[in-house]
């Protein structure tokens, strides 16, 4: 073989091995997951809490939520009528056109006030009692049962990380006093012997 094709081979390959032993490789910065209420807020966004939790106020565009009561849940209208009862068949649910009163088979349900109202919202409320609120279908982790419309057991596929998240942003918001009908619950029948 040519010793001249040899050496310029030997160097070509000297060279090589010689810059990839003095050029780091750089490897992509891992990013740091988001701050837990910035990740909350992508998943009240996402999960659409506000389409029942928010009241809406109509525009040229339909109804629009209303970010100045964002989360506070159904505003209690004293002016608000009884729900139309809706004849056999297979149509069995009515809301109001904000989607803050819903009426069904169950009865009569308000979305709850989210914001970390003490009195009117879930200000005393505990993260686990956030979480148990969602894993067992349960008002405040221990009470009546949450009705429809809420997917609550969607939600209870969440894992913990993801609800304590939604749960810090819920403190982030600023505190509306908004006190929210009690749900008007009406028992199934009760199966014949």
């Amino acid at each position: 073989m040519n010793p001249r094709i040899m050496t310029t081979g030997a160097l070509v390959l000297a060279a090589v091995l010689a810059g990839c032993a003095r050029t780091p490789v750089e490897t992509p910065a891992a990013q740091a997951p988001p701050p837990p209420a910035e990740r909350g807020k992508y998943l009240v966004s996402v999960l659409g809490c506000d389409d029942c939790h928010t009241t809406k106020t109509m525009t040229a565009q339909g109804p629009v939520p209303d970010m100045t009561r964002r989360l506070s849940g159904h505003w209690a209208d004293p002016n608000l009528p009884a729900p139309p009862k809706l004849p056999p068949g297979p149509w069995g649910v009515v809301a109001t056109m904000d989607l803050t009163a819903w009426s069904g088979p169950w009865g009569i349900s308000y979305p709850i006030n989210l914001t970390p109202d003490e009195i009117t919202g879930i200000g005393i409320w505990t993260e686990d009692m956030f979480v148990r609120t969602i894993r067992t279908g349960k008002h405040m982790g221990q009470s009546r049962p949450i009705l429809p419309p809420m997917p609550w057991m969607d939600y209870a596929n969440l894992n913990d990380d993801d609800l304590k998240a939604v749960y810090a942003f819920l403190r982030t918001l600023p505190p509306v006093s908004n006190r929210v009908p009690d749900p008007v619950i009406v028992l199934p029948p009760t199966a014949a012997p």
